[in-house]
């Protein structure tokens, strides 16, 4: 089961980060009935981060690091909430109806957990205790207009309680890119974002960040290229801040 649940990409890769994207595919299992979604509904953003795994992909081939994917679509669990978070299995996500989702019993929660939370949970807890120092980077996107507002915002540094990377990041951040970048946007710790997070790194002490790229900059391969050739050295040099070698 894990393996239809799980990617994991460059599995021998030596770099100390560790990159792990939750939302990278709007698969939804057969027997789920396509959780009552329209065609286009179903692979829409709201479904998973558009580009987000392509550029994961591109950023830990130019890191030599280990990738954690999600196979399967937020919409059917959201592998960064925990079991008890009202949004792992979302009834309404921004204006769509997830019909599937909806009035499920503790016993339909209890089985998405058991099926698509916990394989994901276990195997990125099996990487992170792999390495004697690891380093955990979250790579997500988000669209450039949420419920009929526009995003100025071009690539989010996120964090929780734990600031070392994130602000290694932001005072390095005008060296690598003129996009523009903020803290804790268009997300932050209060919307419940930074589970893996807090799940996977802070109670362990592991440094850690989460980056949120707007959408529409990797909207295809060339976007896609152009952002991991922007993270890389821009990563690298944050973790030299922190006495870390990428």
């Amino acid at each position: 089961m894990s393996d239809q649940v799980v990617q994991i990409v460059n599995p021998d890769g030596k770099s100390p980060v560790l990159l792990v994207c939750e939302h990278a595919s709007y698969a939804i299992p057969d027997d789920l009935n396509g959780l009552g979604l329209t065609a286009q509904e179903a692979i829409s953003h709201v479904a998973w981060d558009p580009g987000a795994m392509a550029t994961a992909t591109l950023l830990s081939q130019a890191l030599d690091a280990r990738l954690i994917a999600s196979r399967i679509s937020r919409l059917v669990y959201d592998a960064n909430r925990p079991p008890e978070a009202p949004d792992a299995i979302p009834a309404r996500s921004e204006q769509t109806h997830i019909a599937g989702n909806v009035d499920l019993s503790a016993a339909d929660r209890s089985e998405r957990v058991t099926r698509y939370y916990t394989p994901f949970r276990d195997a990125l807890a099996a990487q992170v205790a792999a390495r004697p120092a690891p380093v955990i980077v979250t790579i997500h996107s988000f669209t450039p207009v949420y419920n009929g507002k526009e995003r100025h915002v071009e690539i989010g540094v996120l964090h929780d309680a734990d600031t070392r990377l994130a602000d290694a990041m932001l005072a390095e951040a005008a060296r690598f890119t003129d996009l523009q970048v903020e803290r804790n946007a268009p997300y932050g710790p209060e919307d419940g974002v930074t589970h893996t997070l807090l799940e996977h790194a802070i109670r362990w002490g592991h440094p850690n960040v989460m980056l949120e790229i707007r959408n529409d900059l990797i909207a295809d391969a060339q976007g896609q290229a152009r952002i991991a050739a922007i993270l890389k050295p821009w990563l690298t040099a944050a973790l030299s801040a922190l006495k870390v070698a990428a």
